[in-house]
């Protein structure tokens, strides 16, 4: 070939690969995230909350009567404060930290590498209860419309998790998709009842009312103690600004429009349900929730109101997907720093953290059959978590304006140490309000954790010092290697065997154990005979167990072979038929995988394992 032909050649082939890789760029792309899928699969989480934290605030205000729901919406503006600063925040996180992390890389930058494995605990334990409430509370309003089920919740419970992590485990833009119309049926159901509420002088169907006033006044604490319970309403606020590789590109400002829009749309459905609690003079009620009776005020007892609890029972169940898009790429960051097995940063062809989402389910599957599927058993011990990642988050900002000195950096670390100063109020507030219905378990969990991530660094930096990273190694020298073939009977399967084994080296032993108890089996004189007779040039050695063990004198012959050639490498080449159907596998006796796992374990012996695949004539 002449020269110019060969840099044509070259050139075609360098193209060729630039189109193969921009073709792969486009198809990973397209498995990331819009800014509306981002919405529906990242944000459900805390749009659902207007289910329950307007709610919240309503049953402790409730103890003051008529006089303490007044203050409904000023507690609620207040959350909204809170929200309006922690959206603000995060999105100057998203800008900061564009490979995600939220609070854990926050404070892993600024507050130091301990308080980031705090965040990200907090984190995770607040991921793996959403989970547990979201498809909780969601089969609850199954059951509510449907009594007849209540008895079949943990089943349905488990189904509904298994749908969601399934969706989740084909892909994050997949499952999107699916939460799209969901969400947006909630939103617009939502806004139905919020604006035919305002439009409405007198209530369709009267609510329930308060009762006489609990106590004689309302107090600071009732008003710090509603917040708390309100703010129930910002878990996943986060969830964005941990996922931010999930987004397309440009990644940055598609996650930044995502939080604002969230955080839009959650402060409007806020704010325009407590202007209805209040204007209908809403109390809690056992068999109806307040969202029910602003419904039922608003649109009356029709098929409207039976859409919007459909919606909003959809949605609950659905806000699960927050935590299956936030976690799994949070314990991916982790891995990669060493905090976790680096298991947990492979992913999928679709851009899916696989085992992280598997860890998820996994562990919410157990919190919801130890809870019986009760969302009140869960409901105690949720977002404490979420508030220590969002104080820690806040405060570590407040540190990177100071160290950033950018233009109006004065006015952003104020705004963020507010609201790092009302998180840990709320979180404050949160814990003592609920520690003795759980709460300490949240912080127990919080030290297991940071435990488990500093014995897995720990244990990374020992197989680092002995792998001698960040050092150039030795010239590798050749050395020469004895391959031992344990072998059953002379057949196909030995001779392909034997022929891998020659290829790796010029000297070749094979093994093969006998019973002498064992009348079915051939004895040591047979196995000899039939070898050869066979003759295929590699010496045969019999090994005898009066155990039928076979893994025991193989791994004492391949120790004893290890003492004898201390300046060779031992190869051990197992050979196992592999057969075209699963279920013909199981008819295999899987003696390869027993002597590989044993011969691991007491050997320092290379293990290769021959797959030969048979064909079986129908």
């Amino acid at each position: 070939m002449r020269v110019g032909e060969a840099v044509g050649a070259s050139a075609e082939d360098a193209g060729r690969r630039r189109g193969a890789g921009r073709v792969a760029g486009r198809r990973q792309e397209r498995d990331r995230l819009t800014v509306p899928q981002g919405l529906a699969a990242l944000s459900l989480d805390a749009l659902a909350s207007v289910a329950y934290g307007p709610e919240a605030i309503v049953v402790v205000l409730a103890a003051a009567g008529s006089r303490g729901l007044g203050f409904t919406l000023p507690v609620t503006l207040a959350i909204v404060v809170l929200l309006a600063a922690l959206t603000f925040s995060y999105r100057q996180v998203i800008a900061a930290f564009p490979n995600g992390g939220g609070a854990y890389a926050v404070a892993g930058r600024h507050l130091g590498r301990r308080v980031s494995l705090v965040a990200a605990a907090s984190l995770i334990i607040d991921y793996v209860l959403n989970v547990a409430v979201s498809v909780s509370a969601g089969v609850a309003a199954l059951t509510s419309a449907f009594p007849v089920l209540y008895g079949d919740r943990v089943l349905l419970c488990v189904i509904v998790l298994g749908l969601i992590t399934a969706v989740n485990l084909y892909g994050v833009a997949e499952s999107a998709k699916v939460m799209i119309a969901p969400t947006v049926v909630f939103v617009v159901a939502i806004a139905a009842v919020v604006v035919a509420g305002l439009v409405r002088r007198t209530p369709a169907v009267p609510p329930v009312h308060p009762t006489a006033s609990a106590v004689s006044a309302v107090g600071v604490l009732l008003l710090l103690r509603a917040f708390a319970s309100g703010c129930s309403a910002l878990t996943g606020v986060e969830a964005i600004a941990n996922a931010v590789p999930t987004f397309r590109t440009p990644r940055v400002r598609r996650a930044q429009r995502t939080e604002v829009a969230l955080g839009a749309l959650l402060g409007a459905m806020l704010i325009g349900l407590s202007l209805l609690i209040g204007r209908f003079h809403v109390a809690p009620s056992r068999t109806k929730t307040v969202l029910a009776q602003l419904t039922e005020a608003s649109l009356g007892h029709n098929a409207g109101f039976y859409v919007v609890q459909f919606a909003t029972m959809t949605l609950l169940a659905l806000a699960a997907n927050t935590s299956f898009g936030g976690m799994p790429v949070l314990t991916s960051l982790l891995a990669r720093d060493n905090h976790l097995p680096h298991v947990f940063g492979l992913r999928a062809d679709r851009q899916v953290y696989r085992y992280g989402v598997v860890v998820l389910a996994a562990t919410a599957l157990i919190l919801l059959v130890v809870a019986e599927g009760d969302t009140q058993k869960l409901v105690p011990v949720f977002a404490i978590g979420v508030f220590i990642g969002f104080t820690l988050s806040q405060a570590g900002m407040v540190r990177h304006w100071r160290l950033d000195r950018g233009p109006g950096w004065h006015w952003r670390a104020a705004v963020n140490g507010v609201g790092a100063l009302l998180t840990l109020a709320a979180l404050v507030i949160e814990l003592v309000s609920k520690f003795g219905e759980g709460g300490w378990l949240v912080f127990a969990a919080v030290a297991v954790l940071v435990t488990v991530f500093e014995s897995v660094h720990r244990a990374y930096q020992r197989i680092g010092a002995a792998l001698h990273l960040g050092e150039v190694p030795a010239r590798p020298a050749p050395r020469h290697s004895v391959v031992v073939v344990p072998v059953g009977a002379v057949n196909l399967l030995t001779s392909e065997a034997v022929s891998a084994a020659l290829s790796l080296s010029d000297e070749v032993r094979a093994v093969t154990v006998v019973h002498p108890e064992d009348r079915a089996a051939p004895s040591a004189d047979e196995v000899h005979a039939a070898w050869n007779a066979w003759q295929p040039g590699v010496p045969l050695t019999v090994l005898h167990s009066r155990t039928r063990s076979l893994t025991r004198p193989v791994v004492d012959h391949v120790r004893a072979l290890a003492a004898q050639e201390r300046q060779c490498r031992i190869v051990v080449l197992i050979p196992e038929m592999h057969l075209p159907r699963p279920w013909q596998r199981l008819l295999q006796n899987q003696r390869g995988a027993v002597l590989d796992r044993a011969l691991r374990r007491h050997t320092d012996a290379v293990i290769c394992r021959l797959r030969f695949r048979i064909r079986l004539d129908h």
